[in-house]
């Protein structure tokens, strides 16, 4: 990600002439109050957009589609860059399961790749899933290993260079969150029926008086619930990729190489601690969605 950024960053200097006239366009952007000003950069570099920009050696535009009018709502369904990005992800961590998969069928005792994607799995399957839910929680286990393997190999694709990190978008966040919530709600009916499940939301044995406020609170936290998974996950992907690419921008904005070795070095701190982060991310989406879950089948609790 910090190659890319500041191949990009290098190129679009020597189009203008020198570093100093990087520094002085920004300077006067901010003078004037253009749109130009020194922060917007960064959003388009974290931001989605219709090309996959390859500078200095080119950028690819994406197919661009009519909108479709339907029942009063408007579907753009052209490609974005983080689209092509979702499908990348997607086919990465198809070939991936079924090279361990493949492992197992050459031989009883898996290889050191297998062993591994396979730690990885008993650790979702034992310390999240049953953990959370309990036995009850084997028959999800195909949703929580797809949702943590998804969420952990999106998060880590935006470390490499010229791509951009898919779980940054707040629609795709938002699109898992959605997710959690439908299974969420669907376990809790499967397990007590329509009726029995969401008059479990309320707890016996409260005074009547406290029955509205609680039902309105209870009703609210169904929708919060997804709503915390969504938010906490975009804004962690894209807060260090903001932090990376301001830390890169000093070089530019100060317009002296005597910068560059104090910026570049926090910003491969930052870039190494996002290696943390994004793991850390994917268990904590899973661990939540895992718990509400088991709120949702154990009500009693």
């Amino acid at each position: 990600m910090i190659f890319g950024f500041i191949t990009n960053l290098i190129a679009g200097t020597m189009a203008n002439g020198s570093v100093r006239a990087v520094s002085d366009t920004v300077h006067a952007s901010a003078s004037h109050g253009e749109s130009g000003s020194s922060g917007n950069w960064i959003i388009e570099h974290v931001a989605d957009s219709h090309t996959l920009d390859f500078s200095p050696f080119g950028k690819i535009v994406l197919p661009h589609f009519a909108p479709i009018h339907l029942a009063g709502l408007t579907i753009n369904m052209s490609l974005t860059k983080h689209v092509v990005m979702l499908w990348i992800v997607g086919v990465i961590l198809f070939v991936v399961m079924k090279i361990a998969a493949s492992s197992y069928k050459r031989s009883l005792i898996p290889g050191k790749f297998a062993s591994a994607v396979e730690m990885l799995i008993i650790f979702v399957r034992d310390e999240i899933v049953i953990a959370a839910i309990g036995e009850k929680g084997r028959k999800f286990l195909p949703y929580f290993l797809t949702l943590f393997f998804f969420i952990l190999f999106s998060n880590l694709f935006g470390m490499v260079p010229y791509a951009s990190t898919p779980t940054g978008n707040i629609n795709v966040t938002a699109s898992l969150a959605i997710i959690a919530f439908l299974v969420i709600q669907i376990s809790g009916i499967m397990q007590y029926g329509l009726g029995g499940y969401f008059k479990g939301l309320v707890p016996p044995g409260i005074p009547a008086f406290v029955i509205p406020v609680m039902v309105i609170v209870e009703v609210l936290g169904l929708f919060t619930k997804p709503f915390a998974l969504c938010v906490r996950l975009f804004a962690n992907m894209i807060a260090g990729h903001i932090v990376i690419f301001s830390l890169i921008g000093l070089i530019f904005i100060f317009g002296t190489i005597f910068i560059a070795p104090i910026s570049i070095g926090f910003a491969l701190f930052i870039d190494l601690l996002e290696l943390l982060v994004a793991t850390i991310q994917a268990y904590i989406f899973t661990m939540l969605t895992a718990l509400f879950v088991g709120m949702a089948v154990h009500q009693e609790h």
